[in-house]
C-alpha cells in the first residue's frame, strides 16, 4: 500500500511549531522526554514541532505548556493552534491587526530572521529592515500619535536587532532590494533624514543588491502590484518558500508553489526595467546630494 500522504505545511503551523520547539530547548527538556511527559509518541512531537502534524489536539498544547511552565503563552497558542487546523494545506494565512500593536510582526520576523534569502520589492517607502534611526522615527510617530519615549526606543531596538542579519558575520542574509523612485523622492521628515537614508542604501553590505525603478519606467506589469517580500529558507531546513504582502489592516502570506512562481516572476519583470545595480547606486548618491543642498 502507498505510504499515506504527508500534511502539507502551512505558515500558521510552522509558526506553532517553531514556539513548541523554542519553549522545549529554553526548558532544557529533550523531544524523547517532553512527548514521554505528555503521553505522546516521539514521532508526534517531532511533526508537530515541524509544522507537519496530521492533527493538532488543543490538549497536547495545554500539555506541553505546564511541561514547559510557560502557561502565561497558553492563549496566544491555542489561538494559533486552531488557526492552523483550520488552515490546512490552505497556503495562506491572512492575519488582521488588533489595535495599534500589530499582532502579526513577531511572526514575520521570526520567518525573516531564519531566512537564507529575501528579495523585496517596496513601492512606496524603506523597508524597516534598512530604515536609520531618523526615518523610522518620522514614521513612527505619524502611526503611533499616542507613543512615549520609551516606545519609540524599543521599536528602534527591534529595527537594529532585525538588520543584523544583514550584518552579522555569518551567514549573512542575502537580499535583493527593489524599490520605486516614489520611494526616495517622498520625503519622510526632513531633506537631511532623506539623505541620510539613501547614503545608507548605498553603503549596505555586498550581500544585498539594490535596484531602482525609475519614473520613466512606468507600469511594467500593466499593473501596480504593491510591496512584497519573498522570504527563501536553507533547503536543509525543510522550510517552504514564503510570500509575505503587508497591508495597511493586515498581512497575507502564501506559501503555495503556484503564488511563489507568480511573485518571482513578477520580481523579475520588474528588476529588468530598474537601474542596475551599479547605476541605482549613483542615482541614489546623485538624489542624495539634491537633498544636501
Amino acid at each position: 500500500m502507498p505510504s499515506p500522504k504527508k500534511p502539507s505545511t502551512t505558515i500558521p503551523r510552522r509558526q506553532l511549531g517553531r514556539h513548541l520547539r523554542d519553549m522545549r530547548l529554553e526548558a532544557g527538556i529533550s523531544i524523547a522526554n517532553a512527548a514521554r511527559l505528555i503521553e505522546r509518541g516521539t514521532g508526534t512531537l517531532q511533526r508537530l514541532e515541524k509544522g507537519e502534524a496530521g492533527r493538532i489536539r488543543m490538549l497536547d498544547i495545554k500539555a506541553l505548556c505546564q511541561v514547559y511552565e510557560t502557561t502565561d503563552k497558553l492563549d496566544g497558542l491555542l489561538e494559533l493552534a486552531q488557526v492552523a487546523a483550520s488552515n490546512d494545506g490552505e497556503g495562506l494565512w491572512w492575519h488582521e491587526y488588533s489595535g495599534a500593536i500589530r499582532a502579526d510582526f513577531e511572526l514575520y520576523v521570526n520567518l525573516e530572521s531564519a531566512a537564507s534569502k529575501l528579495t523585496i520589492f517596496r513601492p512606496d517607502l524603506i523597508s524597516g529592515l534598512f530604515q536609520t534611526q531618523r526615518y523610522a522615527r518620522v514614521l513612527d510617530s505619524l502611526f503611533y500619535l499616542d507613543a512615549g519615549e520609551e516606545e519609540f526606543n524599543r521599536w528602534y531596538t527591534i529595527r537594529k536587532t532585525r538588520q543584523r542579519i544583514i550584518t552579522r558575520r555569518r551567514n549573512p542574509v542575502e537580499v535583493r532590494l527593489l524599490f520605486s523612485e516614489a520611494v526616495v523622492r517622498s520625503v519622510v521628515g526632513s531633506p537631511r533624514t532623506m539623505a541620510e537614508q539613501l547614503l545608507h542604501i548605498v553603503d549596505l553590505p555586498v550581500n544585498v543588491t539594490v535596484q531602482l525603478l525609475p519614473f520613466t519606467s512606468g507600469y511594467p506589469l500593466g499593473v501596480a502590484p504593491g510591496p512584497f517580500t519573498l522570504l527563501d529558507f536553507d533547503p536543509s531546513t525543510g522550510e517552504r518558500a514564503t510570500a509575505y504582502i503587508e497591508g495597511y489592516r493586515g498581512n497575507m502570506y502564501y506559501d503555495k508553489p503556484e503564488a511563489i512562481a507568480q511573485y518571482r516572476e513578477t520580481f523579475s519583470r520588474l528588476a529588468a526595467s530598474a537601474l542596475s545595480p551599479a547605476d541605482s547606486k549613483q542615482a541614489l548618491r546623485r538624489i542624495a546630494r539634491e537633498y544636501q543642498q
